[in-house]
């Protein structure tokens, strides 16, 4: 095995950097507003050149076309419109764009900004999200060109002015310088297996508090370079409520592409956590139940996995299961979730031991894919439609996680009553929760019906085209837990070779 480095394109730093110069360039925005006159305001964003003489930066154009002002001078602006161009009065309390980094710290997750001495008066509360979580994030996995980016960055919102207008990047000037840092992340990564077989590493939007599918533009890359005949594989993270959900309604529809087979992964393992095991703690032993051979634990626990089956089938995609075999895994519980999968309505059902022998332990599954793609027998089908109102897709979206209704905080009904007011009401939805449960409580686990969703909040993604609403007590900065796996990495230093990452 060869040795890469671990942060392949830089994807993430550059989705960190851009994110938090917005974030910046928002407050300081704020900050010159509050202590200078139009006038004065208006002449350090048009600065004269040597010879006298004022102009307009290209990305300013792009502001004055939305403020319907066709000059192309700065010295023609009436004072009305150099008000209006200038000062973009930000609401400090609208602002919906928080600072990221690429660290679990759940000490982050609220913050106050502003206290030095020369902010004065500019004190709020704020936080920091986990990198992945940014929109930047979401941007470039659904992006499908250079071109489009820049404008996708452009068009993201961060709050809104104090009559309630909506306030882009694009508005603060920083779209453009955005991009550039994003410029050689949209390349994806290429890499291989221990086979041998290409793989294209990009994006990495979580599934529980983003859409949770790598890019469309490696997707594409792929599909050129199969051909015709080939075949491409891509990843939609988790379940089918969260990353087979937003890849349909979201990635599809922004790509154009249409899957003709989805593969569910499936373990005995978990399973039997769904059919009522014992609670699995990361770092310690599992329980016997988990090691030891018990149908009906397994049997109890395919109620979870034949939902997720009726949920992808619902799509128009033929579904196949890949039954993830463990050594401690008996014949007879792997029948009994391949007799249950069948008995959902998947195409296929297929015992995998690719972890312990390769491809060679995959060979049946791919001809299990191979028939279920060329089988197909129904067009893409969406969950819900664009045009109607957020509210309705997002129940759409709970009843088929098995809600029998759905709850807004205050928060979340001014933050839906202001998006639609703006014209965003016919963007998909994406929701934030728990991938552990179809519900938005992280230890019912099964298929459980009748539950109440809670939305606490709503948020915007405009450039990259969602509604993001937070479910429950969904945290979009995750926290460690009493024992990191940096315990276990260090560097072998007679070697120079990683340790403890496998």
């Amino acid at each position: 095995m060869d040795e890469f480095n671990l942060h392949l394109t830089g994807d993430i730093h550059a989705i960190t950097a851009a994110n938090n110069l917005l974030a910046a360039a928002i407050d300081t925005r704020i900050f010159h507003e509050a202590s200078q006159s139009d006038k004065a305001l208006f002449n350090r964003l048009c600065p004269p050149n040597k010879e006298g003489e004022r102009s307009f930066s290209n990305i300013m154009f792009r502001r004055l076309k939305k403020l319907g002002i066709s000059k192309t001078k700065p010295e023609d602006l009436t004072p009305e419109e150099i008000n209006r161009f200038a000062r973009l009065d930000i609401d400090p309390a609208s602002i919906t764009w928080r600072r990221v980094m690429d660290v679990n710290d759940r000490f982050l997750r609220k913050i106050t900004i502003g206290q030095g001495p020369e902010e004065k008066g500019m004190v709020r509360e704020t936080g920091f999200d986990i990198s992945v979580a940014s929109e930047i994030m979401a941007v470039l996995a659904l992006t499908t060109s250079l071109a489009d980016m820049r404008e996708r960055l452009g068009k993201m919102v961060i709050g809104n002015s104090k009559a309630g207008d909506p306030i882009t990047a694009d508005d603060l000037g920083v779209g453009g310088a955005l991009t550039v840092l994003m410029k050689d992340a949209i390349n994806p990564t290429l890499m291989q297996t221990l086979e041998g077989t290409p793989v294209l590493v990009h994006a990495g939007p979580f599934a529980n508090i983003a859409h949770g599918n790598s890019s469309i533009v490696a997707d594409k890359i792929a599909l050129k370079l199969v051909g015709p005949g080939g075949f491409v594989v891509t990843e939609a993270g988790f379940g089918a409520d969260i990353g087979a959900e937003k890849f349909m309604n979201i990635k599809c529809r922004y790509s154009g592409l249409t899957p003709q087979c989805a593969v569910i992964v499936a373990t005995i393992r978990a399973l039997k956590m769904h059919g009522g095991g014992p609670q699995v703690v990361a770092g310690k032993p599992l329980d016997h139940a988990y090691l030891n051979e018990n149908v009906a634990l397994v049997e109890a626990g395919c109620v979870n996995l034949a939902r997720h089956i009726a949920n992808t089938k619902a799509y128009g995609a033929n579904v196949v299961v890949a039954v993830n075999m463990f050594a401690t895994d008996s014949k007879a519980e792997l029948n009994a979730v391949r007799n249950a999968a069948m008995a959902a309505g998947a195409f296929d059902a297929v015992v995998c031991s690719h972890h312990a022998h390769g491809g060679k332990g995959a060979v049946d599954l791919g001809i299990a894919v191979q028939r279920a793609c060329e089988n197909v027998t129904q067009p893409l089908k969406f969950l819900y439609p664009l045009d109607v109102s957020i509210k309705e897709k997002i129940d759409t979206i709970a009843r088929s996680y098995g809600a029998s209704g759905v709850e807004y905080s205050e928060e979340a009904e001014k933050q839906i009553e202001m998006y639609t007011g703006q014209g965003f009401s016919g963007l998909p939805i994406c929701m934030a929760k728990t991938q552990y449960s179809f519900s938005h409580n992280a230890a019912e686990k099964g298929a459980p019906t009748g539950f109440i969703l809670p939305i606490r909040d709503v948020r915007a993604s405009i450039g990259a085209g969602f509604i993001y609403p937070l479910v429950g007590t969904m945290s979009t900065m995750p926290g460690l837990p009493t024992r990191p796996c940096f315990y276990e990495i260090d560097v072998d230093t007679a070697t120079g070779k990683v340790v403890g990452l496998s």
